[in-house]
Parts: C-alpha cells; structure tokens; sequence
C-alpha cells in the first residue's frame, strides 16, 4: 500500500521506514493543498499537518484514497463532510501535549501580564535598563477563565491554580467531578468574561465555536482583562480583537493562531488569487494586530515540544496500522 506523508522536517523519516517497512512511503516536505499537489497522487493513505488544506478539490486529485491521518487535534482543514460522501477514513489525534499547550498558553499570560518580551526585546535594540512602562500584575488572586475544559483546558486549570488563582471555566459539557476536585467553578461563557482578569482558550473549532467570542460579547469583557488564543484563530473574531483593544477593553492579547494563518504565510500567492473583499479586509486586520504594541503573536508553535512531536507520530503511526488491520484508531467524531 502506498502511504504519502506531507509537511516532514526529516526526523521523522527514519521512524516511518522502521514502523512500515513493506509500504511505499512517500516522505514530502512540502504542505498538500490545491497548489502543492505530489507528482504522485496514487497513495491510498496521506498523513498531513495544520498547514495543509485537504478539499474537495484536493481528493478529486487522488482516487485512491481511502484514509487520511492529521498529526493534530483540530481537523478544520480537511473537509470531513467530502470525505465522508468518498467513504475516506479521516483520522487525527485526541491528545498529544495536553499540559504542552497549556504551559505555553501561560508563557505567553507572563509575557503579557509582566511585559517580559518588551523588556528583553529593549535591551537587545537599546541597551537600556530603563524600568519605564514595564510595571505588571500578578497572577496570584486574579481570577483566570478557561474556555474549554478538554485534555488542554483542565491541565490550564490545574496550573491556574499553581499560580493561587481562582479558576472559573465555560464548558457546554461539564466535568463536575473535575470541578469540585481543583475547585474551580464553572460559569455562562457571559459570566466568565464579565469577571475573568485572564481569558485563555481551549475549545476546539466547530461550527458552534467559530466567533465564539465576537464583536458583541467582547464588550461584556471586564475591562483590563488580558486574552490568550492558543487554539483555533477563527474562534475569536478579528474585528472584535482590534476593536475591544482600540476602546481599552482588553489590555493585552496574545495569540498562537490567527484566522486564515495560512494566507499569512504565502501572502504573495494568496494575492495572486482571485479573493472575496472579506478576506483581504481579514488579511489587513491581521496586519493591524500584528502592529499594536499590548498584541503578542506567535507561530502557531504551542504544540511544538520534542516530546508532544514525538507522541504525535507514534499516535498517527497508530491510526494508520489500525487502518491497515481493518480496525481504524481515533477517527474523528463525525465518522464514527
């Protein structure tokens, strides 16, 4: 069976070969989406990343396919809905670095609530020691509001908690057991932004949670909070990201995602494109944050530890000998 595997830094390679040894393997490090097709689309499994956009279009391209494995949690980028009409198996990964995420979510709540990366990055630029604009908060008795009390959202939970804070959550499924032994207690998702000093979030992205927080709610923000995103970007409304920091509502934000990333990082072929208007204003907007000074981005690298990576593929590599047995492992949701 031919297994083609997409976005690989090189590592990974000898380990495949080792775990699939009678398989043709393709090992490619560019993303799969409409504009990066293989010379070779006869595979019959393909295993992708965050950075590939599996479409209908894409799948028209392989008529083979019968499985495909994303080394992530979130499967947002391939459309589940076609996969299923073609009868492909779509697997992902329930959880590979739960406290992963949730210890890089509050590197970056310290970076915000201490203005550690201004202050090194003045040093660095100026040289000076100057402790001007640089006074924080503490975290200790500031109340923190998790959304989403998944795999990530519990371990965020358990270190709030660490830091002696109080910890209030939004979750539409409620793990009372889970509350009453860290204490935390859960609220209305409108409940929570009203009292919440810190706001990081957990849920997936689901048709349910795409603008989750938006240009409405964010008004009911406690004014001063700080606001993390290290989850899906089209769970918070860019508008609404710009806005509740223009009117002073939100003293910070730190993000590891952003709505339409990908655009982002290959703009010039993006632009290339015939667009909707709606997307180039979001590309601005993302330009706009990418400005403001009480506005931390990242990469999207929350999940990037040695030791989450390396749980990622063995959970793949699961997925797909279970595909291979007959017996798939971790298919998502929406096709079991």
């Amino acid at each position: 069976m031919k297994l083609a595997f997409f976005e690989l830094e090189g590592w990974e390679e000898k380990t495949l070969r080792d775990r699939f040894p009678h398989e043709e393997l393709l090992l490619i490090k560019d993303r799969l989406d409409e504009f990066h097709l293989p010379p070779q689309t006869d595979a019959e499994v393909i295993s992708v990343f965050v950075d590939s956009r599996v479409t209908e279009k894409v799948l028209s391209n392989f008529p083979a396919l019968r499985c495909i494995t994303t080394r992530s949690t979130g499967y947002d980028h391939i459309d589940v809905a076609e996969c299923k009409k073609r009868g492909i198996v779509v697997c992902f990964v329930p959880g590979y670095g739960n406290n992963t995420v949730a210890e890089f979510a509050f590197g970056l709540i310290l970076n915000l609530t201490r203005k550690i990366y201004h202050a090194i990055d003045q040093i660095k630029e100026t040289g000076s020691f100057s402790l001007q604009g640089f006074r924080g908060i503490d975290l200790k008795g500031k109340v923190l509001g998790v959304v989403g009390t998944g795999r990530i959202g519990k371990e965020s939970v358990r270190i709030g908690r660490g830091f002696g804070m109080k910890v209030v959550a939004f979750d539409p499924r409620p793990d009372a057991p889970f509350a009453a032994e860290t204490g935390m207690t859960y609220l209305s998702l409108h409940e929570l932004l009203a009292c919440s000093d810190v706001i990081t979030i957990h849920c997936p992205l689901t048709p349910e949670t795409t603008h989750l927080l938006n240009r409405d709610n964010i008004k009911t923000v406690k004014r001063g909070a700080y606001l993390v995103n290290t989850a899906r970007g089209p769970i918070v409304e860019t508008a609404a990201l710009i806005d509740a920091l223009d009117q002073g509502i939100l003293a910070g934000v730190a993000v590891d995602v952003l709505e339409e990333e990908g655009e982002i990082k290959d703009e010039m072929k993006f632009l290339s494109q015939a667009r909707r208007p709606e997307e180039l204003v979001l590309m601005l907007q993302n330009h706009m944050l990418m400005r403001m000074p009480n506005v931390l981005i990242t990469p999207h690298i929350a999940f990037n530890s040695r030791e989450a990576l390396m749980r990622i593929l063995e959970t793949t590599m699961e997925s797909i000998n279970g595909f291979l047995a007959g017996k798939p492992a971790h298919v998502v949701p929406e096709l079991r």
